[in-house]
């Protein structure tokens, strides 16, 4: 049997000075930014390493830097704390005008395009002090179908990692909600100028060169599914982990990818980017916000979950 942890012998306001300590790499930078003698944050650097029977810090003629331990340690104190100020956060009354809360939503790069310009201006309107922190979500990787592709960002949403993901997902199980953003269309973009665009036939679609976007950096995509129905198939010259990346070498090759309309369409000029039509019929994918339900019983995340179906639909009417 494990021994058993005494909680009481643990000050929360220690990970705060640890928090502090390891971000200034100075001990009185930290003793500053927390209105704390650095006398004092000495003594609770003290009290810390004994309770976690490691020196943490080491001394440097510039200040100090953490151990491999405090390493190790950085980020599951950082939960700790991200997860103590959330009680504090919603033990009190959801104002956005005045609210300082940090919400976090995970999306894949593609979802977000046509909802983070939007949103941004929304808060910045009705709720300038609040913070939004943005996770990639990845799905799983090879040819999985969708309602296993995106487990991992349901099962970030229940461990509260996430207080809300974007996901391509028209339905989810019970314990969830799902709020319809807008249907996201594939196209297929190019560099401006490409001699594709003048004359985009399926056979020349299938003898150029082509690049995939794939975390797994697998050479198969939806399109490649599409093809097949067809009795064609293409050359992938080149898979990358991200549609930002796509978008910069599609623009300096003569590269062809198919990409979010709404990513192309924010995107195009800044690139020198164009697009056409697929040359076969490609899937729309509905893009939703989705949260737990036991999550919107806290009314800043359901205050979000709101900003986001109407930021969302307006941009994708």
């Amino acid at each position: 049997m494990l021994h058993e942890i005494n909680l009481s012998r643990i000050d929360l306001n220690l990970f705060v000075l640890f928090e502090a300590v390891r971000e200034e790499a100075h001990v009185g930078r930290a003793a500053e930014r927390l209105n704390l003698s650095p006398s004092a944050v000495s003594h609770g650097l003290s009290r810390l390493r004994r309770l976690l029977n490691d020196p943490l810090f080491l001394r440097t003629p510039k200040g100090v830097v953490p151990t491999g331990r405090a390493e190790e340690l950085a980020g599951p104190i950082a939960e700790i704390l991200a997860q103590a100020r959330r009680v504090v956060a919603t033990a009190e009354p959801f104002d956005p005008r005045t609210s300082t809360r940090r919400f976090t939503i995970g999306a894949p790069d593609g979802a977000l395009a046509a909802i983070l310009a939007p949103l941004l201006t929304r808060l910045r309107e009705t709720a300038p002090s609040v913070d939004i922190g943005i996770r990639q979500v990845l799905p799983l990787p090879g040819p999985v179908e969708a309602d296993r592709a995106w487990t991992v960002g349901l099962a970030e949403l229940e461990s509260r990692a996430l207080d809300i993901a974007i996901l391509p997902l028209d339905h989810v199980p019970p314990r969830f909600s799902l709020h319809a953003l807008f249907a996201e269309e594939f196209v297929i973009g190019m560099r401006e100028g490409h001699p594709f665009a003048k004359k985009p036939t399926l056979d020349r679609y299938c003898e150029a060169r082509h690049l995939v976007v794939s975390m797994a950096g697998d050479p198969f995509g939806f399109v490649d599914k599409a093809l097949a129905e067809h009795g064609r198939s293409r050359r992938i010259a080149m898979t990358v982990p991200n549609f930002m990346l796509a978008l910069a070498l599609v623009a300096d090759s003569d590269l062809l990818a198919a990409l979010p309309q709404s990513l192309l369409t924010r995107n195009a000029s800044r690139f020198g980017l164009q697009s056409v039509p697929a040359p076969v019929p490609l899937p729309n994918f509905q893009i939703s916000a989705i949260a737990t339900r036991a999550a919107l019983t806290d009314a800043g995340v359901a205050w979000l979950f709101g900003v986001l179906g109407e930021v969302g639909g307006a941009d994708g009417a």
